[in-house]
This record gives structure tokens, sequence and C-alpha cells, in this order.
């Protein structure tokens, strides 16, 4: 019962964050810990919640990417985050140093596209879908920002690739069940599908 109960907190401790609530959000992160003083995942929280409130530019970008991170695997996205907080000092500098670098580094190793320059691709084309079906099965695009994810989503609905948008939003209302952009591109899809959507 605790197990979930901490569940449902996190979700809104999540959602707080990505609306901008850091205050509220390192609240609920914080009764998670207190709870569950292992939980990888609340301290995170806290942490990322504290730079925030603190004005720390760079903490809006971490908490993307372990949103990203914990979509591919849950565990290791919460040991990954802790190591990088452990080891910065908060500031801007050390972030890109921590952050930035060592993702480009995967990144390249994954042999990815970042989604900037699949962007810039599909703007010396002008056509998203034939892009996108040229690279999709050689590489994948990787994104790094929240606000990337959602043009992507809207593009693969808009050019017809319902099935994966519709996989991807699945897993993204998982970590954000009340995050309007998702909903609303949920419902966009919905419409298209002729299926009804009920808030």
């Amino acid at each position: 019962m605790a197990r979930i109960s901490n569940e449902k907190i996190l979700n809104q401790a999540r959602d707080y964050f990505s609306k901008a609530e850091y205050k509220k959000a390192l609240d609920k992160f914080a009764k998670v810990l207190q709870n569950d003083p292992d939980s990888k995942e609340a301290y995170n929280g806290v942490i990322l919640s504290e730079m925030a409130l603190s004005g720390e530019s760079g903490a809006e970008a971490l908490f993307d990417y372990y949103e990203i991170l914990k979509s591919e695997n849950d565990k290791e996205a919460d040991e990954i985050m802790s190591d990088i907080l452990k080891n910065m000092d908060g500031t801007l500098e050390q972030i890109t140093k921590l952050f930035l670098e060592p993702l480009k580094e995967k990144l390249e190793e994954e042999e990815g596209i970042l989604y900037d320059d699949f962007k810039k691709l599909v703007e010396e084309s002008g056509d998203f879908k034939t892009t996108f079906e040229n690279i999709m099965f050689s590489t994948k695009v990787i994104i790094t920002k929240k606000e990337d994810f959602l043009e992507f989503l809207d593009n693969l609905i808009n050019f017809g690739y319902d099935e994966m948008a519709l996989s991807y939003l699945e897993n993204a209302l998982t970590f954000h069940p009340q995050d309007e952009s998702f909903r609303n591109l949920f419902k966009k899809l919905a419409k298209k599908e002729g299926i009804v959507f009920e808030d």
C-alpha cells in the first residue's frame, strides 16, 4: 500500500516540476523520501527541485534528461542521475561538464542523430516524412528536451505514424498523467483515430 501511495506522490511531484511549480515538487519529493529514505528518485527529485528553486538554469535540462532515461530503464536512470548529482557542485559549468559532454559521447557511441540535426535535415529536404523514413531504419533520433519531444510527437501524428506516437504518448503519460501538453496530443491522436477520449 505504501509503495502505491509513494508512486502516486512521485507522479504528482514530477507533474509539479514539469509545470515549474518547484516548491510543490520539492514538498512531494521530500514526503516520499520521509516515507522511504532509500528512494533514489525522491532523493534526486529533492536535489533537482532545490536547484530549480535556487535559480540554477541547468535543473530543467537535467530533469528532462532524467525522464528520458527513465523511459528507457527506470532503475538505471536513478543510478545515473544520482551519480551526476553527487559529483556536481550545482554550477552551470559543472552541469555542462558532467551532463552535456558525457551525453554527447553517449550519443556518438549509440550512433544516434540529435534532434537539432534531424530538424536541419528536414528543413533542407522540406519533407519530414521522407527524412524520417530515410533514417528510422538505420539510426535513431535522440531527443533531450521536452519541447522537442512534443514537436516530434506532433509531427509523428501529422504524418501518419500513429502507432509510434501512441507508444511514446502512453509511456510519457505514465510519468506525467496530468501533463496537459501530452494529454492534448493524445486527444489529437484519439480524434484522428475516431476514439472518444474522456478526461
